[in-house]
């Protein structure tokens, strides 16, 4: 079983900056790829970043590409999407997300986190 718990999201002013972290709990945290979808009001979940399970790779949607970066720290079985030069259209809820698929699509999650919502004014 793996347990995730988002923080960090909040409301900002376009061109500025967020930290989203995801603390795991669960023994098999190491073995699975992480990742952060999101979701805005009427549209579907949306894939934004994902790191394997080694650390070695990263994926990112194109929408984010150049301004996101997915880490994690395996001693503290934490994710971390450090989010830059935010725009308007990223707000949305964001959920960490574990899977066994790289990169992760929605339907290969095997678990979910709660969410935690993100707005940015322009």
């Amino acid at each position: 079983q793996v347990q995730l718990v988002e923080s960090g999201g909040g409301s900002v002013q376009a061109g500025n900056s967020l930290r989203l972290s995801c603390a795991t709990s669960g023994r098999t945290f190491s073995s699975y790829t992480m990742g952060w979808f999101r979701q805005a009001p009427g549209k579907d979940r949306e894939f934004v970043s994902a790191i394997s399970h080694s650390g070695g790779s990263t994926y990112y949607g194109d929408s984010v590409k150049g301004r996101f970066t997915i880490t994690r720290d395996k001693a503290a079985n934490t994710v971390y999407l450090q989010m830059n030069s935010l725009k308007t259209e990223d707000t949305a809820v964001y959920y960490c997300a574990a899977s066994r698929r790289r990169p992760p699509t929605a339907g290969s999650v095997d678990y979910w986190g709660q969410g935690t919502q993100v707005t940015v004014s322009s």
